[in-house]
């Protein structure tokens, strides 16, 4: 399964889901975040690819409520995820620094905690897989861990190449744009990008992958270090730690 002669498909699912397929010029695919079965089920039918694994980012419903059924379709089909997701169906466990090959394809898995302790993250160049970590434009809601988790798992992603896609998990991008622009209301890459993820959500187009370097330069959430956002939202703090102004935004972001 060569880099070269791989294809990404987004499948919408739930409300605002995106469960990721990888294949190669042979059929075989790799499913990722299965949040319902039906929509993959019928797009693999349609293209008659041939499962090979399934990936899972974090134990929430929406990213593992369509394992079972995808399973019990092709029996032996393994399913990677962390020690949080063993009990929605992983066959195999993964964490940190684990390097999985499926088809030829090389995977690294990176501990993303944050939005859940034990959230990981796949990586295979060009590739992110990122669950609910990094959002375009935005940072998952912190239902497990702490902000300074978070910050941690955003500056191990932003070490990855400029051209790494963010295939995250979640229709945000509109919405994490327009919080940008409060934040940051005289940014024009902020500016500009909003204007246009919003003409692709009236269109109804989807916003994503993105790329790492577009995020740098939109997503607040990589811009901890940004004197005039650190201004805007910790006025009072002199040189705040970046994690606390991650803190902030999150909070700010929590009540927008």
């Amino acid at each position: 399964m060569g880099s070269h002669r791989l294809n990404l498909t987004s499948i919408p699912a739930l409300q605002d889901n995106y469960i990721w397929v990888l294949n190669n010029d042979q059929g075989e695919c790799i499913i990722v975040d299965p949040g319902e079965a039906r929509p993959v089920t019928e797009t693999i039918a349609a293209n008659h690819w041939q499962p090979v694994a399934i990936l899972l980012t974090h134990h929430h419903g929406d990213h593992v409520g369509g394992v079972r059924e995808l399973t019990a379709q092709w029996p032996g089909l393994p399913v990677y995820g962390p020690a949080e997701t063993l009990n929605k169906g992983t066959t195999q466990e993964v964490k940190d620094g684990t390097v999985i090959t499926i088809s030829g394809i090389e995977f690294t898995v990176i501990a993303t905690p944050g939005h859940t302790l034990g959230h990981v993250s796949y990586y295979s160049k060009p590739y992110l897989f990122c669950g609910d970590t990094l959002f375009s434009g935005g940072c998952g809601r912190l239902f497990e861990g702490t902000a300074k988790q978070m910050h941690e798992s955003f500056q191990k992603l932003n070490q990855l190449p400029a051209d790494t896609l963010i295939c995250c998990a979640h229709e945000y991008t509109l919405s994490n744009m327009a919080f940008a622009r409060a934040v940051l209301p005289q940014n024009p890459q902020i500016l500009s990008y909003y204007h246009k993820i919003k003409q692709l959500r009236d269109e109804n187009q989807i916003t994503l992958p993105s790329f790492l370097e577009k995020e740098r330069e939109i997503n607040v959430f990589l811009k901890t270090n940004d004197i005039d956002l650190q201004r805007n939202i910790l006025p009072d703090l002199n040189l705040p730690e970046s994690w606390q102004v991650f803190e902030a935004l999150r909070r700010k972001k929590d009540s927008f």
